[in-house]
């Protein structure tokens, strides 16, 4: 069962130094049991902007209903 999230993130990565600031919903393929498991949405969203995880800092994040 996939879950959605609203995450506010910010890209660390040089090439954003200007505007690093975002927010968008993104999808899992199952919804998150800790806030351990928040890697699991920067990874997603550093692959969405072919980044490196450590170059994406999840600021927050609530799940979609």
């Amino acid at each position: 069962m996939s879950a959605k999230y609203y995450t506010q993130f910010v890209l660390t990565d040089a090439s954003y130094r200007g505007g690093n600031e975002f927010s968008g919903v993104i999808e899992l393929s199952q919804p998150m049991d800790s806030e351990t498991d928040r890697r699991d949405i920067e990874a997603v969203l550093a692959r969405n902007f072919d980044l490196n995880r450590n170059d994406v800092r999840l600021v927050s994040w609530s799940r979609l209903h």
